[in-house]
């Protein structure tokens, strides 16, 4: 569970080096600030990545006073975004007034600064050292609003650089070392302190390894064991979350991966031998296990033919013939790991010598350590980028975590969210009864929120979107795809029409946005698509006691629907508790198959509003839900799911979610029409259930078979409770896919192991959706 790339200063801005120019890259989140240093000749470019958002910069002097022209030789003006937040009460606007008092700035700082228009890239040139920080700062986004403070990139070109930077630290450092290229160096850790190990230049391996210390006192080797890791955690590699801990040969923890911003490493391979350079033609060529056996000797540790370690960075990885292969690998400069010692700790980390192969880009470079205290605190998580050349973003928590995570500690990372899979106490069966039969709640707050809006939203939607949104009325919501020129899926999602040329898009994947504003300036549509996701939580309230839930505690005015009044697919705005209460917005929308609505409020109302529900909730014998139940749900209500429904290469028609596809009263083109036009409807897979026999359970990616070869694929399957039996839901040819036809789910090779079935009618559960529009 884990989420970042080259390096990190927290959750609110992520910096990356260049190891062959001299450039530094910031993404500064929205709401948030940042202090940089610059000398003379430096070179500071910030670009708004949705065009919209402003920046103020205040630039000081070696003495710490006000100096704008330093920077710019514009007319500096009063700060007013920074102001804004400043005003307002919240966790953007404590941290920021925090950030200014620890930088000594006060009211008179922001009396002068350079306010930077969104709409185009700003450039500046530093004409003697000085200090500057930048503010992407505004007022945090009611729900009813659409104007979120968002993103910025920030890039920084030096004039005298000869090193590639190391990242900035993550705490105050204890202790730190610098392992040369083609060397190995040795260190001493104590129980509860933090190890980083960070790749400096990018693709570089580094070995560790390590050993019990109190062991080694007594003359016992108690080391790092790769075979038992992967046996007691069921992983080939320990990732942050549950499943973070590498064992020793005594079964126990020695270490915990907190974070990671690379994914990619090895612990099924020795470190490089001498054996390998010598089978390669390279006699006497240096290795990391002999590096590991000069610098481990000291402690009485008996040298080795080839050391098991912890290969970090190393890019191998082994097919589905069960061979292994390597590649260069993915790190980038000032990538990194950071370990937690689970005891006392002897370890040692190399800086692979290896130049005869890819593994460490044909050129070895440094690897630097870093040893942080006991008492510091970092949280788990795991590093996604959302395209190859941007910055990494590391996984988050939404506003309900602070509650949810005292109900449970089983989280995954989902979509760069952590995400509860089960409760304790409950678990998944009871949540999904308590779904099914009451009502339940999950966090949402995963999902990707777009808001879009100018005066070309509606042809813009038209184009990129399969649904016919010109048909939407104000407070209507709408399903719909995003389709490639091949008709294949790259996303779904609800439109929610929030006015005449205003709309959020609500969805799954953080690329859609992107994919949107290229797609948008391609075609020079007038709009805007800004991420709101990090300004709106959302919590499913679902169940067949849900409406009576909340419209015991959301006040609505006479200009809005009630939630008794709500409609399917719409929303209402009202308030918590009363006219005075928190904002929220109401759509009675879910993925669950039950009546259901979703709570939709700024992250620092998350808590509250969870407290309101649950609060309200007892009377009705609430219960949290993880996604464990949840994909329970949606399978038996035969929902769509991206990976296993659609791909880039499945249709709407194949996925199942055909129905939001009008290409009869939908009369303007949008991308993907001509190919879908093109499938008939004889020629298309189809999406149906299949129920299995016995208790033998179908998996996704499971072929289906009619006689010898496969017809089909399962691409979802589940034990449904309710009906006491296995179910699968599976695309299938058209040939084989009439309700009632017989077919089997091949399990081992498919052949040696059939599970046989019948193909059903989806949804499985309540097949004309009348507890979900009751």
């Amino acid at each position: 569970m884990l989420e970042m790339k080259n390096q990190s200063w927290g959750e609110d801005y992520f910096f990356e080096s260049s190891p062959s120019e001299p450039v530094r890259r910031f993404r500064l989140a929205g709401q948030q600030a940042i202090k940089l240093r610059l000398k003379a000749g430096d070179k500071l470019c910030i670009v708004s990545q949705d065009k919209v958002q402003n920046c103020e910069l205040i630039v000081l002097d070696s003495q710490g006073k006000s100096a704008p022209e330093l920077l710019d030789p514009r007319k500096p003006v009063a700060a007013l975004a920074i102001q804004q937040q400043l005003q307002q009460n919240g966790s953007a606007a404590d941290k920021l007034r925090n950030q200014l008092a620890s930088w000594q700035l006060d009211a008179t700082h922001l009396e002068q600064v350079l306010s930077v228009s969104g709409s185009e890239a700003a450039n500046f040139k530093a004409i003697s050292d000085l200090t500057v920080v930048v503010a992407a700062a505004g007022a945090k986004m009611a729900v009813d609003e659409q104007n979120p403070v968002t993103e910025v990139d920030i890039t920084i070109t030096y004039a005298d650089q000869t090193e590639c930077p190391l990242p900035e630290p993550l705490g105050p450092i204890k202790t730190e070392l610098r392992i040369p290229r083609a060397s190995a160096r040795t260190y001493e850790v104590k129980k509860g302190e933090w190890i980083q190990i960070i790749d400096v230049s990018g693709k570089q391996c580094s070995d560790f390894v390590a050993f019990d210390k109190q062991a080694l006192d007594q003359g016992i080797e108690i080391p790092l064991d790769a075979t038992s890791t992967r046996t007691v955690i069921g992983l080939s590699n320990p990732v942050p979350g549950l499943h973070s801990r590498f064992l020793g040969t005594d079964l126990l923890s020695m270490v915990e991966v907190v974070q990671d911003t690379v994914g990619r490493h090895d612990s099924f391979l020795l470190a490089c031998t001498p054996k390998y350079y010598d089978d390669s033609g390279y006699f006497g060529h240096i290795s990391c296990t002999e590096n590991f056996n000069r610098v481990l000797a000291p402690f009485g540790i008996k040298p080795r033919a080839g050391w098991p370690a912890i290969n970090l960075f190393f890019n191998t990885a082994i097919d589905a013939s069960g061979a292994v292969f390597m590649d260069e690998p993915w790190s980038r400069a000032g990538d990194y790991v950071l370990f937690r010692a689970d005891r006392d700790l002897v370890c040692a980390s190399s800086a692979c010598p290896d130049d005869i192969d890819p593994a460490n880009g044909w050129h070895p470079t440094d690897i630097h350590v870093r040893i942080y205290g006991a008492e510091q605190q970092f949280p788990r998580a795991i590093a996604h980028r959302t395209t190859s050349e941007e910055l990494p973003r590391m996984t988050k928590a939404s506003g309900f975590h602070s509650r949810t995570s005292e109900l449970t500690k089983k989280f995954i990372d989902y979509a760069g969210y952590w995400v509860a899979t089960e409760y304790n106490g409950w678990g998944a069966n009871a949540e999904y009864l308590a779904c099914r039969e009451r009502v339940a709640v999950l966090d949402l707050s995963a999902l990707r929120k777009f808001e879009v809006v100018g005066p070309d939203a509606v042809a813009f939607l038209q184009y990129v979107l399969t649904q016919n949104v010109s048909r939407m009325a104000i407070g209507e919501i709408a399903h719909s795809a995003i389709c490639l020129e091949t008709g294949g899926m790259i996303d779904d999602g609800t439109i929610f029409r929030m006015g005449e040329q205003a709309y959020r898009w609500i969805c799954g994947a953080e690329y859609t946005g992107v994919w949107m504003r290229e797609k948008a300036q391609q075609k020079g549509f007038k709009v805007s698509i800004r991420n709101a996701t990090e300004q709106l939580d959302n919590l499913a309230v679902q169940g067949p006691k849900s409406r009576e839930l909340l419209s015991e505690i959301v006040w609505t005015s006479d200009s809005q629907p009630s939630v008794e009044k709500l409609k399917w697919f719409h929303f209402t705005i009202g308030r918590l508790g009363g006219p005075t209460g928190i904002p929220v917005m109401i759509s009675r929308t879910g993925y669950t198959g039950e009546l259901g609505y979703e709570v939709w409020c700024h992250p620092d109302d998350s808590p509250t509003v969870w407290d309101a529900v649950w609060q309200a909730g007892q009377a009705y014998d609430i219960a949290p839900m993880g996604f464990d139940a949840l994909d329970i749900l949606r399978i038996e209500a035969g929902l769509s799911m991206a990976d296993h429904e659609f791909s880039h290469d499945i249709t709407p028609f194949e996925a199942g979610t055909g129905f939001s596809v009008p290409l009869n009263s939908k009369q303007e083109d949008f991308i993907g029409r001509a190919a879908l036009a093109r499938q008939t409807p004889e020629s298309r897979d189809k999406l149906v259930g299949m129920i299995l026999e016995g208790g033998d359970a179908a998996a996704h990616g499971d072929h289906v078979y009619n006689g010898r070869f496969p017809v089909g694929i399962v691409t979802s399957a589940t034990y449904s409770p309710l009906m006491g039996k296995q179910i699968a839901m599976v695309r299938i040819a058209p040939d084989f896919a009439h309700i009632g036809t017989r077919l089997e789910v091949g399990k081992l090779d498919g052949q040696q192991k059939r599970l046989a079935g019948q193909v059903v009618k989806l949804p499985f559960y309540d097949p004309k959706r009348e507890k979900l529009l009751s």
